[in-house]
């Protein structure tokens, strides 16, 4: 499996799980609202995260490969 495979799932769930809670509680709508809200930001936050890192792990993987000599 792929990591970013993984990452769409979990990102996927994260969303799901949270609105389906957050649907399923007794909440009034503009507590509903702030509460969607507040964990899509969370969300996206995780996604920036996850996206730096995996940034980061492919510019070193790139830098390592530039200094393998090809063979000509």
């Amino acid at each position: 499996m792929k990591a970013s495979d993984f990452l769409v799932g979990l990102i996927t769930g994260a969303v799901v799980g949270g609105v389906v809670g957050l649907l399923a509680a007794p909440q009034s709508g503009e507590d509903l609202q702030s509460a969607l809200r507040e964990r899509a930001n969370l969300v996206m936050e995780e996604g920036r995260r996850a996206a730096a890192e995996r940034r980061a792990e492919l510019e070193a993987q790139f830098a390592q490969s530039k200094q393998i000599p090809l063979n000509t």
